[in-house]
């Protein structure tokens, strides 16, 4: 009788060993067989499709729910049952479209009256590191008070990167003129992220898109001020996804809004109130991809200056085995 290893199934389906633990604590797929002395499971050939199936379903953020009906049904059932679902999710869509747009149209006649004071002194420090990659893609910018990273993708990507952040500079950190900023110009293949904060008095203009970040430390404790722009962080926000399977994703990397040809370049724009004291730090995923956010916040939150604390972080990527180029810039507001 044909086994297959739980490595050798994994390779055949498209999902992880430990995805395949997951899914059989929770019943949606169990091995053939589990040796009772070493534990090891083993799977049989009938089981491919099935697991291929799941694994695709995943892909696209079903619930585990429906995938166990989906799963278990004939293929022409199964397939009436997937478009049921498709169709609720894309009216769901539609009207939260409808209630979103009257939100925006809402705020917009509202006056919105924010109070700054003098901007406070700044310590800033920034890193750059090519990692394990044979080429600096990544980019940093610093001007008085608008800082910004990008991380380039593609043969062309550190170019495009570079003038990313050229209209950066030049926008001098009007919301309106960082918004079009990120109509950089770019090839079918190349692009980049772009994260951008502006201090004026107290507060931060952030602009962004893709998945580099930024973050905020204030009383000893970081939150990310941005939002990922890839299919995985999106399905994790809509709790279609756990932070365990999304760890495991194979598309984790890829992402849905981006400077590039072909992918929706416009930023989400936001504001925060900062106040002496606060750090802020903008990263690229070679940073926060290879450490976890609580060792983010140990090293950004520690009581050494701004200058030991980009050594740390650099030590830490380092550490890790700096997979990848990082960049970051690290702002602290002071007296």
């Amino acid at each position: 009788m044909v086994r297959f290893t739980i490595g050798e199934f994994a390779a055949l389906t498209g999902l992880t060993p430990k995805a395949l633990r997951i899914y059989d604590r929770l019943d949606l797929l169990a091995p053939a067989a589990v040796d009772p002395l070493t534990g090891y499971r083993s799977y049989a050939p009938e089981q491919v499709e099935r697991a291929r199936l799941v694994a695709a379903l995943r892909r696209v953020g079903v619930p585990l729910a429906r995938i166990r009906i989906i799963a278990d049904l004939p293929a022409a059932a199964a397939a009436a049952e997937l478009t049921s679902y498709w169709r609720q999710t894309e009216a769901d869509l539609r009207s939260r479209r409808v209630v979103v747009h009257g939100l925006i149209a809402d705020l917009r006649e509202q006056e919105i009256e924010m109070t700054t004071t003098k901007t406070p002194a700044l310590r800033v420090e920034t890193l750059l590191l090519q990692g394990s990659r044979s080429e600096q893609d990544d980019a940093v910018m610093v001007t008085d008070h608008t800082w910004a990273v990008a991380d380039g993708f593609g043969p062309r990507g550190g170019e495009v990167a570079h003038r990313a952040l050229d209209a950066v500079r030049q926008a001098g950190g009007r919301a309106d003129a960082l918004e079009a900023a990120f109509a950089t110009e770019t090839d079918a293949d190349s692009g980049c992220t772009l994260t951008v904060v502006a201090l004026s008095g107290d507060v931060a203009t952030i602009a962004h898109l893709g998945d580099s970040r930024a973050w905020l430390a204030r009383d000893g404790v970081l939150r990310q001020l941005t939002f990922d722009h890839s299919e995985v962080a999106t399905l994790v926000e809509e709790g279609r996804l756990s932070d365990e399977e999304a760890r495991l994703h194979p598309r984790r990397a890829v992402l849905n809004r981006a400077i590039a040809a072909g992918l929706p370049a416009e930023p989400d724009v936001t504001g925060v109130r900062v106040t002496r004291g606060d750090r802020l730090l903008l990263s690229t995923d070679g940073v926060h991809a290879v450490l976890p956010p609580a060792r983010i916040e140990e090293l950004l939150t520690a009581e050494r200056g701004v200058a030991a604390v980009r050594d740390d972080l650099l030590v830490a990527i380092e550490h890790a085995g700096a997979p990848d180029n990082a960049a970051a810039v690290i702002i602290e507001l002071g007296d």
